[in-house]
């Protein structure tokens, strides 16, 4: 049985115009025989009555609260949307139940706070889906093997609405946003940003994981696992958005080129870490950042200096880790991240031409970092909106200048995923 995925985020359920919106998309989709499955985020953002920072805000910040009871907490946000969601469907005509994370099958590990998604059992969804009903699921949240609650951190709810595509077998899943789709650059910091029709699942996989907040990065590996398509859409708006699939599959708009730049993104309040006369001790470093539960990246090392970027909110717990072992650890705030995303991994052209314009912009390369599907460079945060819009300027993304730019056609590589199991 054919399926959709419609996922809305926080922004698409925060007010009453907003969800009347989001219920059309339903509507919409259920007119063209094709029965739906809703996952919903908490309504709004920080401020807003329900949202999952106001939550958090009831027991401070100082709270002395286990990541067990933080869990508990969090997950009501998703639940009262569910509710609200799944009634006002039920008042437009369209038979609907909310459904928690256990109810709708989504097994996790148990790690609080940021649990990983272990399988999916989807027998409950099923079952409503036969009986003509619409599921509404909570994002962000699962079960333990033990039964107790758990969520998925930021942006869960966009891995929620990718695991239940895998598990279902979906023909699509929607990410419904406040945004038209995908844009080449942040608005906020270039005006004349535009939306991509399109994108492989490994360059969506590189802005989100550069920073771009559109779509979770575990939300796309889930999808490119099984090639389930996903779509990137504004919930006060018919277009189509962004497609995210497969680079030499039947993308809109008969893409299959690989494509040297495409866009630019950026991530504010990151640290540069370097530790001297490292010696043989980079495993060490590595297990001692690991400890740390951190994600580390742009990692370079030689025998004199071990370099990496972690976010600025770790530096202290880092420099308290480390120097013990006796080692010389200087961990710097202040910088900033700036990825130009495409097939540019390997392109000392491209290369060649950021490291110009911003010498031309008099900002300094701290540091590169040479990813899949982008190329990056350490910039300090004060210059950080200069060099993302130089660089857009420069690739000329303001009119979509990447279309002519293709390079000739490269089969990608698919990136190794632990699957999702149905059932």
């Amino acid at each position: 049985m054919s399926v959709r995925i419609l996922k809305f985020g926080g922004t698409s359920v925060a007010s009453p115009q907003a969800r009347a919106a989001a219920v059309q998309h339903v509507k919409r989709t259920l007119e063209q025989g094709v029965p739906a499955v809703v996952v919903v985020s908490a309504m709004g953002r920080s401020g807003d009555p329900y949202a999952t920072d106001t939550l958090l805000s009831l027991v401070g910040p100082d709270a002395a609260v286990s990541a067990r009871e933080l869990d508990v907490l969090m997950a009501c946000g998703e639940t009262i949307s569910a509710v609200v969601f799944a009634n006002l469907l039920c008042e437009h005509g369209v038979q609907a139940t909310a459904l928690n994370g256990q109810q709708a099958g989504i097994m996790t590990d148990d790690r609080h706070g940021d649990a990983s998604i272990l399988g999916v059992n989807p027998a409950r969804i099923e079952s409503e889906l036969a009986k003509g009903c619409v599921p509404v699921v909570t994002g962000f949240q699962g079960y333990s093997p033990s039964g107790e609650i758990t969520t998925l951190g930021r942006g869960g709810s966009d891995t929620t609405a990718a695991a239940l595509g895998v598990a279902l077998e979906a023909e699509a899943v929607d990410i419904y946003t406040d945004v038209a789709g995908v844009m080449t650059a942040d608005p906020r910091i270039v005006p004349d940003a535009q939306k991509l029709p399109n994108l492989s699942y490994q360059e969506m996989y590189q802005f989100a994981l550069q920073g771009a907040k559109v779509v979770h990065p575990r939300a796309v590996e889930l999808a490119m696992q099984k090639g389930v398509p996903m779509y990137v859409r504004c919930t006060t708006s018919t277009d189509s958005g962004t497609l995210i699939g497969h680079a030499d599959g039947p993308l809109e708009g008969g893409r299959t080129l690989a494509r040297p730049v495409i866009g630019v993104t950026q991530q504010s309040d990151v640290a540069r870490l370097m530790v001297e006369s490292v010696g043989h001790r980079c495993g060490e470093i590595l297990d001692g950042l690991a400890r740390c539960g951190l994600d580390v990246d742009w990692i370079a090392s030689d025998p004199g200096q071990f370099s990496c970027v972690i976010g600025e909110k770790h530096a202290q717990v880092v420099q308290e880790r480390l120097q013990p072992s006796g080692l010389r650890v200087e961990v710097t705030c202040g910088f900033a991240k700036v990825v130009v995303v495409g097939g540019v991994a390997s392109d000392t052209v491209v290369l060649a031409q950021v490291a110009q314009v911003l010498a031309d912009e008099g900002i300094e390369m701290v540091q590169t970092g040479h990813l899949s599907h982008g190329l990056g460079v350490l910039v300090q945060q004060s210059q950080m909106k200069q060099a993302v819009g130089a660089l857009h300027a420069a690739f000329d993304l303001g009119s979509t200048g990447w279309g002519p730019r293709a390079a000739a056609h490269t089969e990608e590589a698919a990136m190794p995923l632990s699957a999702v199991p149905a059932g």
